[in-house]
């Protein structure tokens, strides 16, 4: 029988997936990078509920937290090996929480998104194809990046589709990378502005890989936390 075991994150992504959310974090132990921990219900598409993310005021954990997350096991999924079954019968707890100038030794080294190379029509080097993926055995990367630039347009407006999406520019280890944004904090920030380009200093950014579609993987921005603090 498995036992609950707590787990102490500090949180680098409360991000969209379906009708949950996809929370990842890295484990905290005095403010030094740890590994990644990412906790997934026992549902087949694994996001997590408003219910089983709360604190016990309700609360939802946001980023920058440090949190103390009930688990059961290590539930590796494909290149997410990063996932944790969570305990859905006890709260989260939030024990404190991180400055963004704590974050240093959290940071990855500075390389490449995976593999680079393959970009959708209005992306760029933000897919990555199935039968190119072997020897990739990691779906998060926690980068510092000097500039952010997010781009507020309807990519299917062309063919009447009218909504509007968030895309990060940036560049990373001398690649540039034109990614969606899945954090909701930002979404709802600039989609309240006008179409156009919108450009964010010094920031860190939470990089995922999503879940399979149409023979491909798709690098997401699941997190964005400012050095600046605005």
């Amino acid at each position: 029988m498995n036992m609950t075991q707590v787990k102490r994150i500090v949180c680098l992504a409360n991000s969209r997936k379906l009708a949950g959310r996809c929370i990842a974090g890295r484990e905290w132990a005095s403010g030094n990078g740890g590994k990644w921990i990412r906790p997934v219900s026992s549902r087949t598409t694994q996001e997590v509920s408003e219910y089983e993310r709360q604190y016990d005021d309700g609360s939802d954990p946001k980023v920058l937290d440090i949190i103390d997350v009930p688990l059961i096991e290590p539930q590796p999924y494909g290149i997410q090996r990063e996932n944790w079954l969570l305990d859905p019968t006890y709260y989260w707890t939030k024990a404190g929480t991180c400055s963004p100038f704590q974050l240093e030794p959290f940071a990855d080294p500075i390389e490449r998104l995976w593999i680079d190379g393959n970009s959708t029509y209005h992306g760029s080097n933000d897919r990555i194809l199935l039968d190119s993926m072997g020897g990739i055995s990691s779906s998060l990367r926690f980068i510092r990046s000097e500039y952010l630039l997010l781009k507020v347009f309807a990519p299917g407006e062309a063919f009447g589709n009218a909504k509007r999406r968030v895309q990060g520019r940036f560049n990373h280890a001398g690649r540039d990378y034109a990614l969606w944004v899945t954090d909701p904090v930002y979404e709802r920030r600039f989609l309240s502005k006008l179409d156009g380009d919108y450009r964010i200093d010094q920031c860190y950014l939470t990089i995922s890989l999503g879940e399979e579609y149409d023979k491909a993987v798709y690098k997401l921005i699941a997190g964005i936390i400012e050095l600046d603090g605005t």
